[in-house]
């Protein structure tokens, strides 16, 4: 499991308050499962909840949306959940059936879950489906943008903001 941990690129949770949107780093010990992830994103203020960024080995992300009692997920890699327990985790959370060998790397959960924010469930779908050459920090580093804390987002993993 240490290995696993080990193996989180990132994770981070974003939310907004009065002075706009938040960058937190949460620790690699918080994003084992779901159930750890969102425990720790419901710390965190705000009307429209948080939401948890994780990438894991440069292979796959996933999105975590805590509003209230209601747990939104979105793992861009169903086929992740063969070889990670974090992946794992949110393919049983979701009630869904293990990806078989020859499964694609199609993505699991809430394409939806960030509308509400303006990033709508069609511009996620498209990310995922065409832009296979982009790492998860990249995808996500996109997905910040829309939302309006992509540089901190970046300053947050390293990059340099464009």
């Amino acid at each position: 499991m240490a290995e696993q941990i080990d193996a989180v690129d990132f994770a981070l949770a974003a939310y907004r308050d009065d002075d706009g949107w938040q960058v937190q780093e949460l620790g690699h010990d918080l994003v084992v499962d779901v159930e750890t992830i969102v425990h720790a994103l419901r710390r965190f203020p705000g009307d429209g909840g948080a939401v948890g960024l994780v990438a894991v080995d440069e292979d796959f992300f996933l999105i975590v949306r805590v509003t209230g009692s209601v747990t939104r997920l979105l793992l861009s890699d169903i086929t992740a959940a063969d070889e990670w327990e974090l992946a794992s985790s949110v393919v049983e959370h979701l009630g869904l059936p293990f990806p078989e060998d020859d499964d694609d790397q199609d993505p699991a959960g809430d394409l939806d879950l960030l509308s509400d924010l303006g990033v709508q469930a069609i511009d996620l779908a498209e990310m995922l489906d065409e832009d296979e050459d982009l790492y998860p920090d990249e995808m996500l580093s996109d997905v910040a943008r829309q939302l309006g804390f992509g540089e901190l987002f970046d300053d947050a993993v390293g990059f340099t903001s464009a």
